[in-house]
């Protein structure tokens, strides 16, 4: 009989790219309206992951209309078709929550070289 951790190991995706948090991914998201399947991109600085395994999740803040948007995202999930990295951020923190109360040009993230 399979072990429970055998499941999760089949779940898991190996495809994806090495990112932390402080940088910035595209995450393209499965979005089903009606009965159409489309591919929707979700572009922003990650702030946090957490988790390990099949359990771990990510998540992503973008500023759209001058207001600041936060999504979760399951690591291994069937609904993301893709991360990309776009760039390297140079932060010193695991979880950059401090995003949250600057605007502007203080919520900028200098790019690692």
């Amino acid at each position: 009989m399979a072990q429970p951790h055998e499941f999760s190991k089949d779940l898991e995706k190996n495809d994806l790219p090495n990112f932390k948090s402080g940088d910035t991914v595209c995450v393209n998201v499965k979005v089903i309206e009606g009965g159409k399947e489309r591919i929707q991109k979700y572009e922003g600085i990650v702030l946090a992951r957490k988790g390990t395994g099949t359990n771990s999740t990510f998540t992503v803040r973008k500023i759209s209309s001058n207001i600041g948007v936060e999504r979760i995202f399951p690591l291994h999930s069937p609904n993301i078709d893709s991360i990309e990295l776009l760039k390297r951020g140079k932060v010193r923190r695991s979880k950059i929550y401090y995003l949250r109360d600057l605007k502007g040009k203080a919520a900028r993230i200098k790019e690692k070289r």
